[in-house]
């Protein structure tokens, strides 16, 4: 296809061949017989957006699920509401996600079965780590002796038995699409090749089998740091999840130990101790963030989080500052999977209530667009619109200073994967 009159980041005005790749970009190319032309006029067109860390599957669930996190929900009897008045899914479940301790405390299946008897239920926490599941759902699972319904998100032994649903993926893509978003890095652990969703317009990206969870309560150095130096001698990288100050510390040992790749990856860093800054420097790793839980939980974050550790929170512009490498991500479902809200809150870094929460983290919206605009393997490394790069473009509606100034969605035009469009509004 070609696309005519694409003002570029930089101001230039081009016209773009592209097919899978972009084949040329010049001041002025005349259309080939039989070519698609679509008409930027004058809009801004970008890379298109890749998203560094989602959950493909759970994110696609969501859309048959109620939300039951402190903004829907306040206290046990309103949990009970609105699971009992929650329609359950083609599967029979009532699938309820967003819980925090704040709304009725820890979760087992004793509570659930008291504020909702006689159809399966399971409830995912804030934190996307923890299910916990009633006696119906226990019962339908064939686990009726589990002795709490708590289970982690990572733990097959129940989750194989779950329903999932193609058409949920395809709604989902779709979605994606109207943001821009033309890849997507997949971060659901241990995600086995014949269970990877299709159907997806971008292009997907996976980290397993080298994506690994740490858990507080089960921190173990030596594994970590065998598992490590196993993965880097078949020569792949790791990705390992730090939302603790703990996980984070024990991640940098264990890559000391087993020395780093130039992939390697820390998920999150939702907490990082000033200490740790120059560790991330020495080893070269990746921090993939996400700056949109401040815009989604930073009043939670201010409760929870002594104040003396809160400038510790998903830290972004001090990393940048440093010199760490940095990609941005929403962590769909988790978090909204709009980047561009994601994008306004490394800008503004505001909480629900307004207050700002660690300004010094603030970055410009330039900055923070093209956090998004990073290869798949490499997200710290921004593609640019020129031959050779994936013919996977964003056009925007609108000029880039006001791209940049507004980073919202709706300035969204067509969004182009591989010279086919897969969006237009």
């Amino acid at each position: 296809m070609l696309i005519r009159r694409a003002t570029l980041l930089d101001g230039a005005v081009v016209d773009i061949r592209l097919g899978d790749t972009i084949e040329q970009v010049a001041a002025s190319l005349s259309p080939n017989p039989g070519e698609n032309v679509l008409d930027a006029a004058s809009g801004t067109v970008i890379p298109g957006l890749h998203d560094h860390h989602l959950h493909v599957y759970s994110a696609a669930a969501e859309a048959d699920s109620i939300r039951v996190g402190p903004a829907e929900v306040s206290d046990a009897a309103g949990l009970a509401r609105a699971l009992t008045s929650a329609v359950a899914g083609s599967d029979g479940w009532i699938r309820a996600v967003g819980y925090h301790e704040a709304v009725a405390g820890p979760l087992d299946r004793d509570l659930l079965d008291r504020l909702i008897p006689g159809i399966p239920v399971r409830v995912q926490h804030r934190s996307g780590v923890l299910w916990t599941v009633n006696s119906p759902g226990l019962a339908a699972l064939g686990l009726g002796d589990h002795p709490d319904g708590r289970f982690r998100s990572a733990d097959d032994t129940w989750t194989e038995a779950l329903e999932r649903r193609p058409a949920a993926v395809a709604e989902f893509s779709a979605r994606l699409a109207g943001y821009g978003v033309t890849g997507v890095t997949d971060a659901t652990p241990d995600l086995a090749v014949a269970d990877r969703p299709t159907g997806l317009r971008q292009r997907v990206y996976y980290l397993a089998p080298g994506k690994r969870i740490l858990h507080d309560d089960g921190l173990d150095l030596d594994a970590l740091t065998v598992w490590i130096a196993e993965r880097h001698r078949a020569g792949a990288p790791v990705a390992v999840h730090c939302v603790t100050a703990a996980q984070l510390v024990v991640t940098i040992a264990a890559l000391r130990a087993a020395g780093s790749h130039p992939a390697d990856r820390i998920e999150h860093a939702a907490m990082v101790p000033a200490d740790c800054v120059d560790d991330l420097i020495a080893l070269g790793v990746t921090v993939v963030t996400q700056p949109n839980f401040v815009a989604e939980r930073g009043d939670q974050y201010r409760t929870d989080v002594p104040a003396a550790e809160q400038e510790q929170l998903w830290r972004l512009g001090s990393l940048l500052a440093a010199g760490v490498p940095v990609g941005l991500s929403t962590d769909a479902p988790f978090g909204s999977p709009d980047p561009w809200a994601a994008m306004r809150a490394a800008v503004h870094r505001r909480t629900p209530e307004g207050v700002v929460l660690n300004p010094a983290e603030r970055i410009s919206g330039r900055r923070a667009l093209t956090l998004f605009l990073g290869r798949a393997d490499a997200p710290a490394s921004a593609r640019r619109v020129v031959p050779g790069q994936p013919g996977d473009l964003c056009v925007l509606a609108a000029s880039p200073q006001r791209v940049v100034d507004a980073l919202d969605a709706d300035l969204v035009a067509a969004t182009v994967v591989g010279g086919v469009v897969v969006f237009q509004r």
